[in-house]
């Protein structure tokens, strides 16, 4: 007869490896289902989108191998010279942050280069000021952060979701600003990113993490109801661009239907950004300005 650890592993091991969600049938219009299930393999889906068709592999392979050797450049100047980057990547659900934040750090020395992507607050933080745990994780001398989500949590997702109160939302606006400006003066250099994805392309990727069980984890609860609250997430955006979009603290957003030309472009605009010795100029500089730049420039009518 087994012990109760055997029935324990047994258990366990019948265990689904990932939960998996359903998306509800009417999560998004009928007219964005039948374009998605009808749409053929790399066709952009977005008409507003500049290019109809994605990026092939292999050119992309090859350009994201030059920009990944530039990275590391840029990495061994700031070590050298004591610099502190950090970079804030915001965007709606499955809008490709993970992915591009995959590509910068793949080759990074992980001693000098590091990501920050928080849980929800726990009970003790909930009491801090609200800024707090973010600036705990700030950079210290010679170090880049990436922040997969970031204190821009309160500017979008907490006020569609009522996860604060309109009072904290208009304080954080209001706070934001000047957060920011204490640490452009301090000496870091902060990249403030918006991947803009069209609603087409995110029903079309939570599609997929519906029946990838490579990805499944990525669908939470949260995640399908946002699909439910485009409009509501559009109009948290516009006001949070219009309260914190600064000529100290810009935003640059990315169009990222397409996550490889979107992965290239932002590698591209960040490394043109900073002045590192021995910068291959040429290579860095000739980012598509239809697929990033300022939010006045990248106007995308199916998310504004």
């Amino acid at each position: 007869m087994g012990s109760k650890s055997d029935k324990k592993s047994q258990d366990a091991s019948l265990l689904p490896v990932t939960y998996h969600l359903k998306l509800p049938e009417d999560i998004v219009p009928e007219s964005i289902q039948k374009k998605v299930k009808s749409a053929e393999k790399g066709q952009i889906l977005c008409k507003n989108y500049p290019y109809s068709t994605k990026m092939k592999r292999k050119k992309y392979e090859r350009e994201i191998t030059r920009l990944q050797i530039e990275l590391l450049k840029l990495q061994r100047w700031v070590q050298l010279n004591g610099e502190r980057i950090v970079l804030l990547l915001e965007g709606r659900d499955a809008a490709g942050k993970g992915g591009t934040i995959k590509r910068f750090m793949e080759h990074l020395n992980p001693r000098g280069a590091r990501v920050v992507a928080l849980p929800k607050p726990n009970e003790k933080e909930m009491g801090q000021w609200y800024f707090q745990r973010y600036i705990e994780h700030l950079p210290t001398s010679g170090e880049i952060v990436f922040f997969d989500r970031s204190w821009y949590n309160r500017g979008v997702v907490e006020p569609v979701m009522d996860f604060c109160r309109p009072t904290e939302h208009h304080t954080f606006l209001r706070e934001a600003p000047q957060l920011e400006n204490m640490l452009v003066n301090s000496g870091i250099h902060l990249f403030k990113l918006w991947f803009s994805v069209s609603r087409e392309e995110q029903f079309r990727r939570f599609k997929a993490r519906e029946t990838d069980k490579l990805k499944q984890w990525k669908l939470s609860p949260i995640d399908v109801k946002s699909l439910g609250l485009w409009d509501e997430y559009t109009k948290a955006q516009n006001a949070m661009f219009m309260a914190t979009d600064t000529k100290a603290c810009p935003w640059t957003v990315i169009r990222s239907d397409d996550k490889k030309r979107a992965r290239l472009n932002c590698l591209r605009y960040v490394l043109n950004q900073l002045n590192y010795p021995n910068k291959d100029q040429e290579l860095v500089e000739h980012f598509d300005a239809e697929i990033i730049g300022s939010k006045e420039v990248i106007f995308d009518t199916s998310e504004w």
